[in-house]
């Protein structure tokens, strides 16, 4: 069970309307009257409590699961302990989500102003906002309805903000168009100068500081997480496509395009001006240099150097970054040559 001190679960559901929400089958046996009150992981989950097999890793956790009900896929429903209720799916992983966002729904969200939250009279706010505590709201800023700016971010001057937006603490947002349903998660910080400098010059072997005069567009449905930074352009845009989903600490610098739905793990540092198509995955430390292009659908593995082009739907590994096979074999060929001389 979720600390309720943090998380409010509400009601219980029925088996059969659990499978509704879950676009899932009941598997044979299950009663579709048979009611549960939470989501719990299988190694703690209870005979009331609903849990879900996603990787293959956990199947022991699984046949030794006292759950009530588990999410399954077919491959793996015969392995079920006595006694537990099936949801199959082929996409249990996305069964649970929908499952524990019923059982935890977002909080209804009470329209306030902060007395110590300061809004510039130039600025317009969409009907329903809440604004926490130190909230700062800029000249000629917009923000759309139903917006939650947390305390003590910072909403530039003509900063744009879509509908239903979440603005966690601490954020700070300049020279961006965000659009609607962003959640940025706390210290996010969007739209500052880019790393850019004419090398050398000044005449007196000074760096000159070339203005950056472009913006930040974040479109719909986009989620950045904690810490992460986002560079405004030298003068075309930095832009962030729908659906994609930033996690913590990563660094985007300026000009950068990512295009729908990517993905992109902690740590991730991508230079300026690189091209990312739609449903690009970036694990965790990879860095990317400037200039390239990445192609729809491809994917880079955690830590890898990536100097050059990756075509659509390549996979890379490795710094510096070459084909997934080819890095695998290599490893492979290393480790051989340790054991034989170990041996």
């Amino acid at each position: 069970m979720a600390d309720p001190r943090f998380f409010k679960v509400t009601g219980s559901f029925r088996l059969e309307a659990l499978a509704e929400v879950a676009a899932a089958e009941i598997g044979a046996g299950g009663d579709p009257d048979a009611v549960f009150t939470d989501v719990a992981p299988l190694n703690t989950a209870g005979p009331q409590d609903v849990g879900f097999l996603d990787n293959s890793r956990y199947i022991d956790s699984f046949t030794r699961s006292k759950a009530g009900v588990c999410l399954v896929h077919p491959d793996h429903a015969s392995k079920a302990p006595p006694g537990m209720a099936l949801l199959v799916t082929e996409q249990p992983y996305h069964g649970f989500a929908r499952v524990a966002a019923a059982f935890y729904p977002k909080p209804e969200q009470e329209a306030a102003i902060a007395r110590s939250a300061v809004v510039d009279e130039t600025a317009t706010l969409g009907t329903g906002c809440r604004l926490e505590a130190g909230a700062v709201i800029g000249a000629g800023a917009e923000i759309g309805a139903r917006c939650h700016i947390g305390a003590n971010a910072v909403i530039g001057p003509g900063v744009l903000l879509g509908d239903d937006c979440v603005i966690g603490p601490g954020v700070s947002l300049a020279c961006c168009i965000i659009g609607d349903r962003v959640i940025l998660h706390a210290g996010v910080s969007i739209g500052q100068d880019g790393f850019g400098f004419a090398l050398g010059g000044g005449g007196g072997g000074g760096h000159l500081k070339v203005p950056q005069l472009g913006r930040v567009l974040v479109e719909d449905d986009v989620e950045i997480g904690a810490n992460a930074t986002i560079d405004r352009g030298t003068a075309p845009d930095t832009v962030i496509g729908a659906g994609t989903k930033i996690d913590n600490l990563v660094q985007i610098a300026h000009n950068v395009q990512i295009g729908r739905n990517c993905v992109v793990v902690s740590q991730v540092g991508i230079s300026g001006s690189t091209r990312i198509g739609d449903f690009v995955m970036m694990g965790g430390q990879a860095g990317l240099t400037g200039h390239l292009t990445i192609g729809d659908g491809a994917r880079i593995a955690a830590q890898s150097g990536v100097m050059r082009d990756v075509e659509p739907k390549g996979a890379v590994g490795g710094s510096p970054a070459m084909p997934m096979r080819q890095w695998l074999r290599g490893i492979a060929v290393i480790e051989r040559m340790v054991r034989k001389k170990g041996g």
